[in-house]
């Protein structure tokens, strides 16, 4: 397996009321916000099927990095019993390989995102015991790296020369 502990970046955790969760995280622990990415999300289903998930997230600024998502009802992205972890959130060189990696290891995807050509960019897995993992593509960290230092979109208002023509995360990490 090509994944180590270097390449974990972010740990997610999806709740019910976002702005007070924000606001909270943002007194206790001083953590600042990125801006919200909201994006209809193409997924691929472990049974083939295909849809469009409408992700919206935001990412801290400081580290420990944190990814709070908005709860999707009927989804996967719901809270977490228990602690609120919903995934610890990984860089991948190839998504394809890391998944069937972790499949060997007990791991079940459970939704892969792609780009509109198909490409997958990220993915979620699970094992019957702890957390999910979500690998998300290397060739994105470089934006998102930007993302978190800016806090702006990428292709906002104020993003920087490298993110105005477009969105290049469209379609959101999860």
């Amino acid at each position: 397996m090509t994944l180590n502990a270097a390449d974990q970046f972010h740990i997610g955790i999806v709740v019910e009321d976002f702005e007070s969760t924000l606001a909270e995280l943002a007194e206790l622990f001083g953590y600042q916000w990125c801006e919200e990415m909201s994006n209809p999300t193409d997924v691929v289903y472990p049974d083939g099927s295909r849809g469009v998930v409408p992700t919206s997230f935001v990412y801290s600024m400081n580290t420990p990095r944190l990814e709070i998502i908005r709860t999707i009802p009927g989804t996967l992205w719901v809270p977490a019993a228990g602690s609120g972890v919903h995934h610890m959130g990984y860089w991948s060189d190839d998504i394809a390989a890391d998944s069937d990696a972790l499949g060997r290891r007990g791991f079940v995807a459970e939704v892969v995102g792609t780009r509109p050509e198909g490409e997958p960019f990220w993915a979620y897995l699970r094992h019957g015991s702890g957390p999910r993992i979500e690998l998300v593509s290397r060739a994105l960290q470089p934006i998102m790296e930007r993302y978190f230092a800016t806090g702006k979109v990428p292709g906002s208002a104020g993003a920087g020369p490298a993110e105005a023509s477009s969105n290049p995360l469209q379609g959101g990490t999860g």
